[in-house]
């Protein structure tokens, strides 16, 4: 990378991944030839790459939240993902990032956390672990997500309709979409569009934005074309999953969550929303995605 770009490369022979301080976003990942893993940021789609979604994930109401009684605003997905991550550690193949709060997150989030962002290639396996660890006295309410826009199609031949996503386990229960509120989820639940284990991913599938697994059972899936290379993604720490992409674009966002937006119509407190964290003082709570580029 050029001298002048903030941005930090890690690798190994079989892959390589960029990570920009901005977020701890990774920037992209590529194998060992250099092709592109990950979406090509075309302005006309969306311009992210992974962001992180901390400390809610979703859109809270009105982009408000309350605690205890009091409101403090809030954007979708929280505001880690526009915050500047300090190096902590690096070498070749790895690299931690961290996080504090500061009196502007204060302002919004009054809670004294860190989220450290670990990221390391092994062979053909990138590793992602955030940490969350909350530093002051009181519980702290929260929620963390991953965002990582995975190209669609892959540099491994087939086209876009060949692409598959096939999950550990069969997933027949119900999903959910967003609902009339503009990023809130619908309260009414939709069948499964995944056929046993695998799901054949339509541009028409995301008119209506993304697909929502909250009665999720597999901690794993795989995306790309059957007998092809293609990627492998597990999400042990994570139990919900949302599947994005502005429809026509060149990526599909594999997104593992631990919490989610309000639902359409909630006016509670944050300790009633769904999927939050309650993370005592001194305590922390780990993370981990892994994605690794693997044969048929």
């Amino acid at each position: 990378m050029p001298e002048s770009d903030p941005r930090f490369t890690i690798a190994s022979p079989a892959l390589s991944a960029t990570i920009d301080p901005l977020g701890a976003e990774l920037w992209s990942l590529t194998d060992g030839e250099g092709r592109a893993l990950m979406t090509d940021a075309d302005p006309r789609w969306w311009t992210g790459h992974a962001p992180l979604l901390f400390p809610f994930v979703g859109r809270s109401r009105g982009d408000t939240y309350r605690l205890d009684g009091q409101e403090h605003p809030m954007p979708q997905h929280g505001f880690a993902r526009r915050k500047p991550f300090v190096p902590v550690d690096q070498d070749e193949a790895s690299l931690t990032l961290r996080l504090e709060a500061d009196d502007e997150s204060r302002a919004a989030y009054p809670f004294d956390f860190r989220l450290d962002m670990a990221f390391a290639i092994e062979d053909a396996t990138l590793r992602m672990t955030a940490t969350v660890t909350n530093r002051g006295e009181a519980d702290m309410p929260f929620s963390f997500g991953y965002h990582p826009a995975f190209a669609w199609p892959l540099p491994y031949g087939g086209a876009a309709e060949d692409h598959r996503i096939r999950f550990e386990k069969p997933e027949p229960a119900p999903i959910r979409k967003v609902g009339a509120e503009p990023g809130l989820i619908a309260r009414e639940t939709t069948p499964s569009p995944v056929d046993g284990d695998t799901l054949a991913p339509t541009y028409a599938m995301f008119d209506g934005d993304a697909l929502i697994w909250d009665d999720l059972a597999s901690r794993s899936l795989t995306w790309g074309v059957p007998g092809r290379l293609h990627l492998k993604i597990d999400f042990p720490d994570t139990p919900w999953l949302g599947l994005w992409q502005k429809p026509g674009a060149h990526y599909l966002c594999v997104e593992p969550w631990a919490g989610m937006a309000d639902l359409v119509g909630f006016t509670g407190d944050v300790w009633d929303k769904q999927g939050i964290i309650r993370l005592a003082p001194g305590n922390a709570r780990s993370f981990r995605m892994d994605v690794s580029l693997i044969g048929d």
